[in-house]
């Protein structure tokens, strides 16, 4: 089997697209960032890595017993073993995962770019491992709290942040489906409408809406957000971490 040593990472919990995982250039000063002592390697097949960089389902079991307790992070002077810890690849992409004790990739990093070279370097003259699915693969579905890749491309971690943030309140927005309140903020977002919106029913509006703001990000997509989580504690703390000074880590590589 083959090891990484003394692997940074920068783990994102809970999140199930690849998109949310953020590269080394957009890592921040602030994220918490842990040393692997020792993290097993494995080159798949590039259906497995989409499966685990794109999704939270339990894992191949022998991908699991494969990798049991042979990871160990390293805090200080202290070593602890992970019970299901590993970088994967599959030839093109790479990222490191971490079950904390369950069946499912639970936490993801990528790496830092002298890691990322070391990979593809080793992996050379290697062959992807097979490993069997105990259950179907069924083809990931996306939707407004988890938007399909296209709607976030080319948008930077800030962006893409607030556009789950902007989602979010949309969907409270949907879930209400108060035909008034759909219409202001139709207005508000697209003020050229308002002559038309008074003759359209909740359905109308709501495609309205969501059709003019899924697609990029903007100063319109910002300002509407402000607007709309505006008394929500919980969503204006997130918009305010958001809008905090950014610091890069590329110190580290």
């Amino acid at each position: 089997m083959l090891y990484l040593h003394d692997v940074w990472v920068n783990w994102f919990e809970g999140e199930e697209n690849g998109y949310s995982v953020c590269y080394f250039h957009e890592w921040r000063k602030e994220d918490g960032i842990e040393l692997l002592d020792q993290v097993p390697l494995l080159y798949i097949s590039e259906v497995l890595y989409n499966y685990i960089e794109n999704d939270m389902h339990d894992l191949p079991k022998g991908l699991l017993d494969m990798i049991h307790k042979r990871a160990y992070v390293r805090k200080g002077q202290e070593r602890t073993m992970l019970d299901y810890a590993c970088v994967v690849t599959d030839g093109k992409d790479i990222i490191a995962f971490d079950s904390i004790g369950y069946r499912i990739p639970i936490r993801k990093s990528r790496l830092i770019p002298r890691q990322e070279q070391l990979v593809f370097d080793m992996i050379k003259t290697t062959k992807p491992e097979s490993f069997k699915f105990e259950g179907e693969i069924v083809e990931k579905e996306y939707h407004m709290l988890s938007m399909a890749p296209e709607l976030v491309h080319g948008l930077t971690r800030r962006e893409r942040q607030l556009k789950q943030l902007l989602m979010i309140a949309l969907d409270q927005l949907r879930t209400a489906n108060n035909l008034e309140e759909l219409r202001y903020w139709l207005t508000e977002w697209d003020p050229k409408k308002y002559p038309y919106i008074r003759y359209m029913n909740e359905d109308k509006v709501w495609e309205a809406l969501y059709e003019g703001v899924k697609q990029g990000w903007s100063i319109g997509h910002e300002e509407l957000c402000s607007k709309m989580i505006k008394g929500q504690p919980f969503l204006e703390r997130m918009w305010e971490l958001e809008h905090a000074p950014e610091q890069n880590t590329s110190k580290q590589n």
